[in-house]
C-alpha cells in the first residue's frame, strides 16, 4: 500500500493523461463487442460533443488544482480532518479516504445538482445525451466543473486527504465513470454482483431513463453503497430504458456544443412526469 501511495503522490502527469485516454480508448471497443443497446449513430459524431466538455473539463481543473493540493497540504500540516484525527493504519486510511471523497466530491454533489435549479440547469447537459455511452462520462459543462471542483475541495478539507488519495481517488473516478457509462452487456447476475460493491453499467444507466422519478436516484460514482444507504436506489428493465430528459427531446440541439453551452442559461423546465413508480428489487 505505502509503494501504491508513494507512485500516486508524484504521479506524472502523462501517467493521469494515459489512464484517462486509455480508460475511454478500452471501453470505446468494449462497446462495439458486447453493447448494451445497438445504437443507430455515428459513433464518432455522437463522441465530438462529449469530447468538447471532457477537454474544458480538464482545463479548468488543471487551472484550479492548485487549491486543491494546497487545502491537501494545509490539512496534512495541521492535522485536520477525518482520517487525520483517527490516526487508523495506512490501508485503513486510504479506503475510508477515498469512500469519503466519493461520498462528499461525488455522490452529494450530484445528489444537490438534481435538488437545485440553477445547479440542475448546468448539469443538464450530462442528461441530455440520448446515446449514453463511455465518452458521456465527461459530458459536463464548464460551470458544473467549477460546481464539482468545489464539492471536491470541500471533500478534501473534510476528510484531510493527503494528496496521494486524493490522485488514487480521481484515477478510480474517471475510470469506474467511464466503465458505468459505457454503453456494455454485462451477464445479469455479474452485473447484479458488482453493483452492491461498485456502480455498474445496468445500475447507473437506470439514472440516465428520462423521466422521473429515476432520474433521481442511483447517483453513486465509484461505490454503490451511498445509494442504498441514502435510499435513493432503484433499478429499471432495459427494454423500458430511454435516454435522455423529457422536457428537452430535441437530439440535434442536444448535440450542438453552442446550444449546450447555453441552455444553463435559457431557463428552467419542469418535469412533464412527477410521479411514476420505482422499482428497487
Amino acid at each position: 500500500m505505502e509503494s501504491i501511495m508513494n507512485y500516486f503522490e508524484t504521479i506524472p502527469s502523462s501517467h493521469r493523461s494515459l489512464i484517462l485516454v486509455g480508460g475511454i480508448t478500452f471501453f470505446w471497443l468494449v462497446e462495439y463487442a458486447v453493447p448494451l443497446f445497438k445504437f443507430r449513430y455515428k459513433k464518432f459524431k455522437h463522441a465530438w460533443p462529449n469530447i468538447f466538455f471532457t477537454l474544458t473539463t480538464i482545463v479548468i481543473n488543471f487551472v484550479l488544482a492548485f487549491i486543491l493540493l494546497k487545502t491537501s497540504d494545509w490539512t496534512v500540516a495541521n492535522k485536520f480532518g477525518v482520517i487525520q484525527w483517527l490516526g487508523l493504519p495506512l490501508w485503513a486510511s486510504v479506503l475510508l479516504g477515498v469512500a469519503l471523497l466519493d461520498l462528499i466530491g461525488a455522490w452529494l454533489a450530484h445528489y444537490v445538482e438534481h435538488m437545485v435549479k440553477p445547479l440542475w440547469m448546468f448539469h443538464l447537459v450530462h442528461h441530455t445525451d440520448h446515446h449514453v455511452d463511455t465518452t458521456t462520462a465527461n459530458r459536463h459543462h464548464p460551470g458544473e466543473s467549477i460546481i464539482r471542483f468545489v464539492f471536491t475541495t470541500l471533500a478534501v478539507l473534510i476528510v484531510g486527504a493527503p494528496v496521494g488519495i486524493i490522485m488514487l481517488y480521481q484515477s478510480l473516478s474517471v475510470v469506474l465513470s467511464q466503465f458505468n457509462h459505457a454503453n456494455i452487456s454485462l451477464p445479469k447476475k455479474v452485473d447484479d454482483i458488482i453493483s452492491w460493491v461498485i456502480v455498474s453499467p445496468d445500475m447507473h444507466k437506470v439514472h440516465h431513463h428520462y423521466v422521473l422519478p429515476y432520474t433521481d436516484t442511483n447517483y453513486g460514482n465509484i461505490f454503490s453503497i451511498w445509494d442504498r444507504i441514502f435510499g435513493t436506489f432503484a433499478k429499471i428493465r432495459k427494454d423500458d430504458l430511454i435516454y435522455g430528459v423529457d422536457t428537452y427531446p430535441d437530439v440535434d440541439a442536444n448535440s450542438n456544443i453552442g446550444k449546450l453551452l447555453k441552455l444553463p442559461f435559457l431557463g428552467y423546465r419542469p418535469p412533464t412526469v412527477k410521479k411514476v413508480k420505482k422499482s428497487n428489487s
